[in-house]
């Protein structure tokens, strides 16, 4: 099983483990006070300790013992909690890690393992959206690398590819982040690219083998499996957080949603005609034994092929529109719609349309094909669920036409 410590860099954040307490009054008072402090601060110290290696060895019941005794005796520190919340995702517990995340980043919104385990965790539980959202929101806490890779599993693979480019290219990049980025081109069904990158720290039969691995791993399976491979677990049911342990918010402050979206259709990523022959997914393994430094050549994550020629649309008949995604800008749309046009019969001469969204302080650019009659939005929209699209349809809320469909216009390469 693979280790999450491999796929994402933030490990344990910088415990806040709270000071022993102290009172005024007779010295026997002080001595007995700093003593029961001592002690506690010990026993927090050792359930952090026992927390962080049974994560480690993945042991997540273990792990979520330890991290809820931690959280009821310092239920204020965001540190605490954050570790909790990835106990939760250890165990594959994906309501009660979003939950406890939510918590943390409630105390502290700048706790960068509590903002990845709750986008993880958002994906896992099916919701794309709200995942790339998290990650948006909290995107000057997360290193790019951990937020790329996580955008990819998001529905983003591309745009996640462009985030870790920027910690895997040249002589200071790892093997780890290299591979990360091999895996999110693969994810977007850019074979050729993920090899080339995997290449640069496997050689061979090893090569080969992270190749068939991935294709198995990209074909059409639950966000919940997905996710709990990557982390070396496996999803169950979550009995939810203890009610003890749930955090006092403030009035304003709006508590995590951790009630389980319905699913998305997962996508299927076009692979090379011979993973048929592909042995069953046991593990996804990145950084070798071995480190071999070797820079990457220039923009290898983002380059693109020009654009086909889209074909003009059939005049808009109602305000309904069938919305195919939320993208971070109007670059990974077009990426998105290439995708997908090439991908679903559907789509065959529409033409792309999207409007500029903010979700809380992230801003999103929706993409969508529209101008429908209910009923002939609702039908698009059951065909790509159909061929194992994603969609929802809705009212116009200001689309236009997109930029790079406009006859003349193109979006610059990512």
């Amino acid at each position: 099983m693979v280790r999450s410590r491999a796929l994402f860099s933030v490990g344990a954040s910088a415990l806040l483990l709270g000071a022993g307490c102290s009172t005024s009054g007779s010295g026997d008072l002080a001595v007995a006070s700093d003593a029961a402090g001592a002690r506690s601060q010990s026993r927090i110290d050792k359930l952090v300790n026992k927390a962080e290696v049974a994560i480690a060895e993945h042991r997540g019941s273990a792990a979520v013992k330890y991290a809820e005794q931690l959280v009821a005796l310092s239920p204020s520190d965001p540190a605490h909690r954050a570790l909790l919340a990835h106990a939760y995702l250890q165990a594959g517990r994906f309501p009660s890690a979003a939950q406890a995340a939510g918590d943390a980043l409630a105390l502290d919104p700048r706790e960068p393992r509590a903002a990845l385990d709750l986008a993880l965790a958002q994906t896992a539980l099916g919701d794309w959206t709200a995942a790339r959202a998290t990650l948006a929101t909290y995107a000057e806490v997360l290193r790019p690398a951990d937020r790329g890779l996580a955008l990819a599993l998001a529905g983003d693979p591309i745009g996640g590819a462009v985030l870790i480019g920027e910690e895997a290219r040249g002589a200071a990049g790892s093997a780890t982040a290299r591979q990360n980025l091999a895996l999110a081109l693969a994810l977007g069904g850019r074979w050729a690219e993920a090899r080339a990158v995997a290449a640069v720290d496997l050689t061979g039969d090893e090569l080969e083998r992270r190749m068939r691995e991935w294709m198995v791993f990209v074909q059409p399976t639950t966000s919940s499996q997905q996710v709990a491979t990557l982390l070396g677990t496996e999803a169950v049911a979550d009995p939810g957080q203890p009610l003890a342990l749930a955090l006092v918010r403030p009035a304003a402050a709006a508590p995590v949603a951790v009630a389980q979206a319905p699913a998305p259709a997962p996508v299927a990523v076009p692979v090379p005609a011979d993973v048929a022959d592909a042995a069953p997914l046991a593990a996804v393994r990145f950084a070798p034994r071995q480190e071999i430094v070797q820079p990457i050549a220039a923009r290898v994550a983002v380059s693109q092929d020009v654009p086909r020629r889209i074909e003009a649309a059939v005049p808009a008949r109602g305000r309904y529109y069938v919305q195919l995604g939320a993208h971070d800008d109007a670059a990974v749309a077009r990426d998105a719609w290439e995708t997908a046009r090439r991908r679903y019969r559907a789509l065959a001469g529409l033409t792309p349309s999207g409007v500029e969204a903010r979700v809380g302080e992230g801003r999103f650019y929706r993409l969508s094909v529209g101008g429908f009659a209910r009923p002939e939005a609702v039908a698009l929209c059951e065909r790509l669920r159909a061929q194992g699209g994603r969609c929802f349809v809705r009212e116009q809320a200001g689309d236009q036409v997109a930029d790079w469909a406009k006859p003349g216009r193109q979006l610059a390469a990512r």
